[in-house]
């Protein structure tokens, strides 16, 4: 696909110019769209956020205005080696906590002593939660046969944030904005 193919058929009009089919949330239904155009692009949301407070202290109709996030990236942090005295930790943490949560409230069914109930009941759910998640924290990881010996966190984002316009009032917001700067 070549460049100007490409930006003949991005809907968004991120390419500057007028989108073909626009959609973001809260846009109105189909039969009803205008066609949108990208007057500001951004690296960082709060930036993009004060384009539309400042398009709407100037009185702009900020109902025909998205935030678009483009390019989306995602990025694993690795958090450090992973074992088995961690993956049993790890799977430990996660299983007592949901453990606890539903022994406390089964223990809230007891009638005659609710708050001893629940408070003992949590506290073995807490137990077994714990045992059970650290035993199936410990198959998964010797199931897997030293292919992944790390733990990680994975964060998704754009790279950069558009401020798309309905057309017939692009050119206003684009000069708005501009005047601002």
């Amino acid at each position: 696909m070549t460049s100007s193919a490409r930006h003949d058929a991005d809907p968004t009009g991120s390419g500057g110019g007028t989108a073909l089919h626009p959609w973001s949330p809260g846009s109105p239904d189909a039969s009803a769209r205008s066609a949108r155009r990208t007057v500001a692009s951004f690296t960082a949301y709060a930036d993009a956020e004060r384009a539309v407070d400042r398009l709407a202290d100037l009185d702009f109709p900020v109902e025909r205005v998205a935030i678009v996030g483009q390019d989306l990236q995602t990025v694993e942090q690795v958090t450090g080696k992973l074992d088995y005295p961690s993956a049993a930790w790890r799977g430990a943490v996660s299983g007592a906590v949901p453990g606890a949560l539903l022994g406390w409230i089964f223990g809230l069914f007891d009638w005659a002593d609710p708050l001893v109930s629940a408070l003992l009941l949590a506290l073995y759910g807490l137990l077994i939660g714990a045992a059970i998640g650290a035993i199936i924290a410990v198959i998964v990881y010797a199931l897997q046969g030293g292919r992944r010996d790390f733990a990680s966190v994975t964060v998704m984002g754009p790279q950069r944030f558009e401020l798309v316009v309905d057309d017939e009032v692009a050119d206003r917001a684009a000069r708005l904005l501009a005047e601002e700067a």
